[in-house]
């Protein structure tokens, strides 16, 4: 059987749209619309689009908002209030444009696309490829990432993801349809079983480790810092399979110069006999990569929850009146 049937990819039938002819969804709709109209915008249509959207995303989701100023607070004390709360909002501007890409990266043609994404380092993908080796390309969520993501389509034709279930359950087949066209395969990010047999099938899997993990494979681990809850398994996966682990990561380029795609080649001594430790030294290297344009990071997300006693919830409301 292969990868593309096995437990947990998606067969075509529950990709299909048929059954979400209904009111609930005609906003879904809409939204879907919307991506297919402007997937073949000019690319500073877009962005100027992105930045308004984004702009009243922060008006409207206030929520949000403060956690992403408490994120920026904790990750860059070394910036002036100032300084932080204008990097706040372009995140939201890169946020709104994220929405854009989201079109392009699902629709817009692989030649018009690479028009727009410079390539650095495919020869790391390419070697690990010819090794005969599963391969795991570790990334973060940065917030051109379906843009950065599509493009894979180009470079890898085995190549699988892990996805997350969306709330919306149109939404959420219309994220797997979209990925679709660089992954012939997505694992539900919990099956754990199903990305071990992908890795030994060979096969090239799109990892993002970087958010909270509150599971057995957690450990606290330095982020910009501060101690988060974080993922350690990626070692341990490239230990038990034998697969190759390449940093990629990307970014938007400034103005209208489009995107660039950064593949790294394998880190030194990667996996050790520590996972904390390879955890560490893969941060160490996000990090970098993060301050090259900090406002692209999905910010939004709590990072820092789930800690254990003594460490202080960093995202606790004040009570009315304290100081």
């Amino acid at each position: 059987m292969s990868p593309a049937a096995d437990d947990g990819a998606s067969p075509a039938r529950e990709l299909s749209l048929a059954r979400f002819w209904t009111p609930r969804y005609w906003p879904t709709w809409l939204v879907l619309g919307l991506l297919h109209l402007t997937a073949r915008w000019p690319l500073a249509r877009q962005l100027a689009f992105g930045r308004w959207l984004g702009r009243l995303l922060m008006r409207v989701r206030r929520s949000k908002q403060r956690t992403v100023r408490r994120n920026l607070e904790v990750c860059f004390p070394e910036l002036s209030r100032e300084a932080r709360e204008a990097l706040l909002v372009r995140h939201f501007e890169a946020v709104g444009m994220s929405f854009f890409e989201m079109g392009s990266g699902w629709f817009l043609p692989i030649d018009e696309l690479l028009k727009r994404v410079t390539i650095v380092g495919r020869e790391h993908i390419e070697r690990a490829v010819a090794s005969g080796r599963g391969v795991l390309l570790v990334s973060a969520h940065f917030t051109p990432l379906e843009v950065c993501f599509a493009v894979l389509e180009s470079l890898v034709s085995n190549c699988s993801c892990m996805y997350r279930t969306q709330r919306n359950a149109m939404m959420d087949v219309l994220v797997r349809r979209g990925r679709t066209r660089f992954a012939s395969a997505q694992i539900p990010r919990d099956n754990v079983r199903m990305l071990m047999r992908h890795l030994h099938d060979k096969r090239v899997v799109a990892y993002m480790p970087d958010q909270t993990y509150l599971g057995k494979q957690s450990a606290l681990v330095p982020f910009f810092g501060e101690p988060a809850l974080t993922n350690i398994a990626t070692s341990k996966l490239a230990a038990l399979t034998g697969a190759t682990m390449l940093p990629y990561f990307f970014r938007r380029l400034p103005g209208t110069e489009g995107y660039r795609v950064d593949i790294g080649p394998p880190l030194p001594g990667f996996p050790s006999a520590d996972p904390v430790a390879d955890a560490r030294a893969f941060f160490a290297r996000l990090e970098d990569y993060i301050r090259l344009a900090p406002e692209q990071y999905l910010w939004m997300y709590k990072k820092f929850k789930g800690r254990p006693a003594p460490y202080p919830d960093l995202y606790a409301v004040a009570e009315p009146g304290a100081r």
